[in-house]
């Protein structure tokens, strides 16, 4: 018998985040990193957070976190984790932990990305268990 999925939601894209959704249907996690203060930072907006530069930059990350918090909706038709993973590049997403048993997620395990498909969107980036 097939595990049933969960549907996920086509997230917004706008003029601002397009690059990161183009990036995402092609397999590629990018984050910002502003050029006047040298922070990385997600989610992706053209002003930084740190200083507020508008001097911004794509960069690809490495796919490659741990987890620093998460919550297992067991309640739902289809139980999912949904988690806040930081990533080796030290910025913090939420996200959802796929493709794994949810009892074997654990606080600074090692997650590695991988991409769902949404309902007539882009692929959103998720993350599952590192062996």
């Amino acid at each position: 018998m097939a595990k049933a999925e969960r549907a996920i939601a086509a997230p917004p894209v706008n003029p601002e985040t397009k690059p990161f959704w183009d990036a995402a249907a092609e397999g590629r996690l990018l984050i910002k990193k502003c050029t006047a203060c040298g922070e990385f930072h997600y989610y992706p907006r053209a002003i930084c957070p740190f200083c507020f530069s508008d001097r911004t930059e794509w960069h690809a990350a490495s796919g490659r976190g741990a987890v620093y918090s998460f919550s297992i909706m067991r309640r739902a038709p289809v139980p999912y984790a949904i988690a806040y993973v930081t990533l080796d590049e030290g910025v913090t997403m939420m996200t959802n932990i796929v493709d794994c048993d949810l009892d074997a997620i654990r606080i600074g395990r090692k997650v590695s990305l991988v991409f769902k498909p949404s309902d007539g969107g882009p692929p959103v980036p998720m993350f599952t268990l590192s062996s």
